[in-house]
């Protein structure tokens, strides 16, 4: 659900990195901040427990100037794994634009993916949100690891459900600019029903993208 400010002239977006403990989560923003070099790029913020794990949430914004000199936010956020801090979770979950659930691909992590799985859909509807309509795209981490499913398993389940899948070894920067642009792609068709970003401000998926990406090339 995306904020708009008409005083300010400026339409925040939210995205939330979501999954279980240690699947990665931090470490995506992180390589995604290395990678990515748009025009309005925000440091990193991360806030952390005494175990080094993330307690309430990493996030940097992103941003894009449209022809009528709106200012399109992008805030990136991630959730902690942990059981017990479920409440923050549904805290930084709330008025979202797009998920991305960051799976760990190892074999002893199938039940924590599922009951994590399990989890964002409980708070999606304890949200009010709509878990069949609202972006969301599933990255299957740690590609790098040793015993880990197999690309066959996992293509096998994913397939009856309505959400992509894209593979990647975070540490390694691999797959992680393209399960963001993939998320992408999935808000702008989501937020252009409401705001007609391209009837409005001239903006084409195509340049949203590449502005949030990349900068203004012109």
């Amino acid at each position: 659900m995306s904020d708009w400010n008409p005083t300010s002239n400026i339409l925040t977006l939210k995205i939330v990195y979501y999954g279980p403990a240690l699947s990665g989560k931090t470490t995506n923003l992180i390589a995604l901040h290395d990678l990515l070099q748009p025009s309005f790029k925000g440091d990193m913020q991360i806030l952390e427990t005494k175990d080094d794990r993330t307690l309430f949430f990493d996030l940097f914004p992103l941003g894009l100037r449209t022809s009528d000199n709106t200012l399109i936010k992008l805030k990136i956020y991630t959730v902690p794994g942990q059981v017990v801090h479920n409440s923050t979770r549904k805290a930084v979950l709330s008025r979202c634009d797009g998920i991305v659930f960051v799976a760990d691909s190892q074999l002893n992590q199938s039940e924590n993916n599922a009951e994590s799985f399990n989890n964002l859909a409980q708070n999606i509807r304890l949200l009010g949100l709509n878990l069949k309509t609202l972006p969301l795209f599933v990255q299957f981490n740690k590609r790098d690891l040793p015993a880990i499913e197999s690309i066959e398993n996992i293509e096998k389940r994913w397939s009856e459900t309505p959400w992509q899948v894209q593979y990647a070894s975070a540490l390694n920067k691999d797959g992680v600019y393209e399960t963001f642009i993939k998320l992408l792609e999935l808000v702008y068709r989501s937020v252009d029903k409401d705001y007609h970003l391209m009837d409005n401000y001239k903006l084409t998926e195509s340049s949203f993208i590449q502005q949030l990406t990349k900068g203004d090339q012109d």
